[in-house]
């Protein structure tokens, strides 16, 4: 966050801890690292994740993916981003009925190519999905209106 703000860390490390002060983050350490991730109990979590998504765009370009792939009820960010943590790779769940992996796939490739990441994403029914990811992070990205 340095490099990418041009701050100090002393100045990123400030703000961060307003975030925390605030309730709009929780930390905790792990050995001698601390980490940090959204507190999605914060009253305001909600609306500020519609709000961060309509700036980045996401909304736009999920709506539009979502209505080719098939029969998809929700997407997840699962693994470490799920869990505050940055990683190289991405990983999704993707819930739904007769999915167009083929699709999926070439989206995948493009995003990789936009983002500098690499993606993996699974497909799997809601059943399945509660089963599997019961006691693990999941960060719900997207969900059918239906």
């Amino acid at each position: 966050m340095e490099k990418e703000f041009g701050e100090t860390i002393n100045a990123v490390r400030q703000e961060v801890n307003n975030f925390v002060d605030a309730g709009l983050l929780t930390s905790e350490f792990e050995g001698n690292k601390r980490f940090y991730k959204a507190n999605t109990k914060h009253p305001l979590y909600e609306g500020l994740k519609v709000i961060v998504r309509k700036t980045i765009g996401v909304e736009q370009i999920i709506e539009n993916v979502t209505s080719r792939v098939g029969n998809l009820n929700a997407a997840y960010i699962t693994g470490n981003f799920a869990q505050g943590v940055d990683a190289d790779v991405i990983e999704m769940a993707l819930v739904g009925e007769e999915l167009d992996t083929d699709y999926i796939d070439k989206l995948v490739l493009k995003a990789e190519g936009l983002i500098g990441r690499k993606i993996m994403y699974l497909t799997m029914t809601d059943k399945k999905m509660k089963y599997f990811f019961k006691e693990k992070s999941t960060l719900l990205i997207w969900k059918s209106e239906k």
